[in-house]
């Protein structure tokens, strides 16, 4: 492997978005996302990222392939569904920085490149300045869900060691196809967050 990590920012972030969309598309079909997603969704979505004032996109590349990204930008540049739950409990959104997803083909786990994901994400927040936490949500799954996988590991301890805990009652819902379902259905979110 050739790994390299890049983080990009303004207008280049665009040539990225169909790299970001095919990733989203595979690793988010796989538990505990299961999702079933479109092109044109991602399309659609990745613009409305690419557009917010001060957003990032970690990319790691293996040689020239892209294998993983992760995004981030200032809470206030996200969707009101993003922001609600955090103006419901009194934080000042101005004050926040949302990493959004870390996708990374299964090949290239356990590289490090999760670590990298976070730092250079949260390296744009102080960047920008003024961000007093950080936060990221994840989709809560009951245990005994039938498509679980046998032995799954969720990414808890890995989250818990960069400083991140789970913020009780602090979620959203968010509506998406799941591979095993006709319809979209509701899902939800829980947030985790750290002081920066």
């Amino acid at each position: 492997m050739s790994l390299s990590v890049q983080a990009l920012t303004g207008q280049r972030i665009e040539a990225v978005l169909p790299d970001l969309a095919r990733l989203r598309i595979t690793v988010f079909r796989d538990w505990p996302y299961l999702y079933d997603g479109t092109l044109a969704y991602e399309e659609e979505y990745l613009a409305k990222f690419a557009a917010a004032k001060g957003a990032v996109c970690v990319i790691a590349r293996d040689g020239d392939l892209v294998v993983g990204a992760s995004t981030g930008a200032p809470m206030i540049e996200h969707a009101d569904e993003f922001g609600e739950p955090f103006r419901n409990a009194g934080y000042d959104l101005s004050k926040i920085f949302y990493c959004g997803e870390s996708v990374l083909l299964k090949s290239h786990r356990g590289h490090g490149l999760g670590h990298k994901f976070f730092e250079l994400r949260e390296g744009q927040a102080h960047a920008l300045g003024g961000f007093t936490h950080s936060t990221f949500c994840r989709v809560v799954r009951p245990d005994d869900h039938a498509l679980k996988p046998a032995g799954y590991v969720p990414l808890d301890g890995f989250w818990t060691k960069r400083g991140y805990a789970p913020v009780p009652g602090l979620t959203a819902t968010y509506d998406w196809k799941d591979v095993d379902h006709d319809d979209e259905t509701t899902h939800t979110m829980q947030f985790w967050m750290k002081a920066l």
